[in-house]
């Protein structure tokens, strides 16, 4: 049980850390707008790592299958709000993080959310779950308590990577004057519109 666990936390780990349109959005979001915005991205990341994980470990097969049918759609809306995201950082001349307003809990929970449904439209995630399943095999049998582990390994895994990214974020904040926030949204925001237009291209090739 507890080496199902540790295998979890390490795949959730692992993918987190993948970079990806994810990272760059979470650290801009932790840079302009402090630690609590850029961990609860992060968690909306971990939530969605988990209930893939969950779909792939319990073999709910049913959704697996609406999944992998629907990735060309998923692809798609994932893409757009990406690309959107990316411009919108792009346009945007944010000030410095010592000017920014105060989050309110509407903020934070927006963090939350838009972080969660951009991961589920990315059919990445489900493919790296789905590999986790296969791998362990057998491993998994004999009830819930053995797929359990797994998920909240990936849960935890995925949230301690995010915790991490968002302290070290934090921690740099004061530095962030206006020029250094705008560098930062132009760089993130072609980063993040880039990676969407790739997911858009690929969906559309298929």
């Amino acid at each position: 049980m507890a080496s199902l666990l540790i295998r979890g936390f390490l795949l959730g780990f692992a993918v987190a850390a993948s970079p990806g349109p994810i990272f760059f959005l979470c650290l801009r979001r932790t840079l302009l707008r402090g630690w609590r915005v850029g961990f609860l991205s992060g968690l909306g990341v971990a939530t969605a790592d988990g209930a893939y994980a969950a779909i792939a470990v319990f073999g709910v097969a049913a959704i697996a299958t609406f999944l992998s049918g629907a990735s060309r759609w998923l692809a798609l809306v994932g893409g757009v709000a990406l690309v959107i995201l990316g411009l919108r950082s792009i346009i945007e001349r944010p000030a410095s993080a010592q000017e920014q307003p105060a989050t309110t809990g509407r903020g934070l929970a927006w963090a939350y959310a838009s972080t969660l449904g951009l991961t589920i439209t990315n059919p990445a995630t489900i493919i790296s779950f789905a590999a986790l399943a296969a791998a362990l095999g057998a491993g998994l049998s004999g009830g819930f308590a053995r797929p359990g582990a797994v998920v909240a390994g990936v849960f935890f895994g995925s949230a301690t990577w995010w915790a991490i990214l968002a302290g070290l974020a934090a921690a740099m904040r004061t530095r962030v004057t206006p020029d250094v926030a705008r560098a930062i949204g132009i760089v993130s925001g072609l980063a993040i519109a880039g990676l969407g237009a790739l997911a858009i291209a690929s969906a559309l090739g298929h």
